[in-house]
């Protein structure tokens, strides 16, 4: 009865936003004033909206943050392990359980928070006891909230290994996981995670395994849910808000492979050196017949063309500017003798051409080129040299890497440059009837409510309004506004990693080279221009100098800040380009 009242609100509030925004749509767009009063009091209408009321779905670990969230989850403060105790290197991003600022849909409904920006952050909850997979099912799922959208930052959670050393205070990126799983974006990268580590059954060392071909991560401010199911019989499945995104195989969709290869290249096998690779050769036999002229130019004059009779031959293409005048501040002693701008004649414009008329160019007839001898198969081909195969002594065959390592606890490591990211609702266990029934509770009933608020709240497009992110700006339709926005963009992401500016924000730091070079082009022409010919070229000189000086002084600004940011750390930069990484550097368990 709880779900069904829940349900039943969800889908009434949903109703009337929706509504409000039909009727908005159907206003007359001549009539603006009536419009905006229509969208504002529909906007500003109180909704009355469902309360959360915990579920009461068991699973190995379920999270729905509620009041006692903190006797779970433990924020780390670790530092990295290769790193000097640099509190730049610490986890020093603080979290929040709180309800969300952005589309809040059920009242009362908190979630884990990510609070600071361009900052690093750790947190983990051990479990009960450890979580063995072997044999069943496991489904991971939880919902993920950018509030603030996400441009460069990871949203993924990591199931850490069960191990003696399993400290939630000393979590870190080199604490030994067993999956890694969720959204991750950054510039040209827009994936969802699905690594997991398997143990060599022959070393007993891990290795990473990744998904060839993740499905994309959805950037939206409503929620998102997304789903893993590994299943017995070694497949797996990807779900997006409850519908299929990918599926597979974790024997065959991974890389590196779960099993190596049977047989191997032999390192100790060596190419004859008369084996013969080419498969085909010119043909020896060959001769250039005697009437091919290799000295035939391309195009020739063709001898059959006529001036065209409207050709105006005794009009010049060029005629000094009728409408110019001499300046009055012009000295002929000091500026020489003032001549006119040159402007295209008129009066050829209406006509073929103007001027000496010569006939064009045509394709030669009689033209070969050179001569080259026609290829024929080779006699001598032995096809192409692979060395001898022989058996790996690395072979090993694990049928079933579904069988995971046990795990005992569950932690979010990221680096995002955008805070207020919202996790809730996590469920890690063994059914998938679960896992949906929790879905109809949560996500079904505040995604509609969510969507709908979305739809109603949007401004309506304006061509005056600009991009809210530097990301959606376009070059051509604000030049000035699209500079000023990357380097912004570049320097504030600069001044915590200038490798990763350089690689987020490519056209600020490949335009520093390019203003050198336009620079340097400036300065030849003024040397090697000659002697002044018109006020208008001097004045336009003057305005080129002056503008490539603001830009000199603009780009030498945003270098050495970039400069400073790298100078101030150089001893860490390094470490720094690997800060995001998902690789596990610890030790194995």
């Amino acid at each position: 009865m709880r779900f069904h009242q829940v349900f039943a609100s969800a889908l009434c509030t949903s109703a009337a936003l929706l509504g409000s925004v039909r009727a908005a749509d159907d206003i007359d767009d001549g009539a603006e004033a009536s419009s905006a009063s229509l969208s504002e009091s529909s906007t500003s209408l109180p909704v009355e909206k469902p309360t959360f009321t915990p579920s009461n779905i068991k699973a190995s670990f379920f999270e729905q943050f509620t009041d006692d969230w903190d006797s779970r989850w433990q924020p780390s403060h670790a530092k990295k392990q290769d790193s000097k105790a640099d509190e730049d290197w610490a986890y020093v991003g603080t979290w929040a359980v709180e309800e969300p600022h952005v589309l809040k849909a059920i009242d009362g409904d908190k979630g884990l928070v990510v609070k600071n920006p361009a900052a690093h952050h750790a947190i983990s909850a051990k479990f009960d006891k450890k979580i063995d997979n072997k044999g069943k099912t496991l489904v991971v799922q939880y919902e993920v909230k950018l509030q603030n959208g996400l441009e460069c930052g990871g949203a993924y959670m990591k199931l850490l290994r069960d191990n003696k050393e399993l400290h939630a205070d000393e979590f870190s990126n080199a604490s030994p996981y067993v999956i890694m799983f969720g959204p991750d974006k950054c510039g040209a990268t827009n994936k969802v995670h699905f690594i997991f580590q398997h143990k060599n059954p022959k070393t007993g060392e891990y290795e990473e395994k990744h998904l060839k071909s993740p499905p994309m991560a959805r950037i939206v401010k409503t929620t998102t849910l997304y789903t893993l199911i590994v299943n017995p019989d070694q497949t797996y499945e990807i779900r997006i808000d409850g519908e299929k995104s990918k599926d597979g195989s974790l024997l065959e969709d991974f890389s590196p492979s779960v099993n190596p290869e049977k047989e191997i290249d032999d390192p100790s096998d060596k190419k004859p050196e008369d084996w013969v690779d080419e498969a085909r050769i010119p043909d020896p036999a060959a001769l250039k017949p005697e009437d091919w002229n290799e000295d035939a130019p391309y195009e020739i004059v063709d001898e059959e063309a006529a001036k065209p009779d409207d050709w105006l031959e005794d009009e010049p293409s060029m005629i000094p500017d009728p409408e110019a005048e001499k300046p009055e501040d012009w000295d002929d002693e000091e500026d020489g003798d003032w001549v006119p701008p040159s402007v295209p004649n008129p009066k050829c414009e209406e006509a073929s051409g103007c001027g000496k008329w010569e006939p064009p160019m045509k394709k030669n007839p009689e033209y070969k080129g050179k001569w080259s001898a026609p290829y024929i198969d080779n006699p001598a081909y032995k096809g192409v040299w692979k060395p001898k195969k022989i058996a790996n002594p690395d072979y090993f065959e694990d049928k079933t890497p579904a069988n995971f390592e046990p795990m005992g606890a569950i932690g979010f490591e990221i680096w995002t440059m955008q805070n207020d990211i919202l996790f809730d609702n996590i469920y890690i266990g063994h059914s998938m009837e679960d896992a949906d029934q929790l879905k109809t509770e949560t996500y079904d009933v505040k995604h509609p409510i969510e969507t709908a608020e979305d739809e109603a709240t949007k401004p309506k497009p304006s061509d005056e309004d600009p991009p809210k992110s530097p990301m959606d700006l376009k070059f051509m339709d604000d030049p000035v506004l699209f500079v000023r926005e990357k380097v912004q963009l570049f320097l504030e992401i600069a001044k915590k990693d200038p490798v990763e500016a350089a690689r987020f924000v490519p056209e600020v730091a490949g335009g520093i080279g390019a203003i050198a070079v336009t620079l340097l082009a400036v300065i030849l022409g003024g040397v090697l221009g000659g002697t002044k010919a018109s006020p208008d070229v001097k004045k336009a000189s003057d305005q080129v100098k002056k503008a490539a000086a603001e830009a000199k002084d603009q780009a030498m600004d945003a270098k050495n800040q970039a400069v400073d940011a790298a100078a101030s750390g150089a001893d860490k930069v390094q470490t720094e380009v690997n800060k995001r990484t998902t690789r596990s550097s610890g030790p194995a368990e």
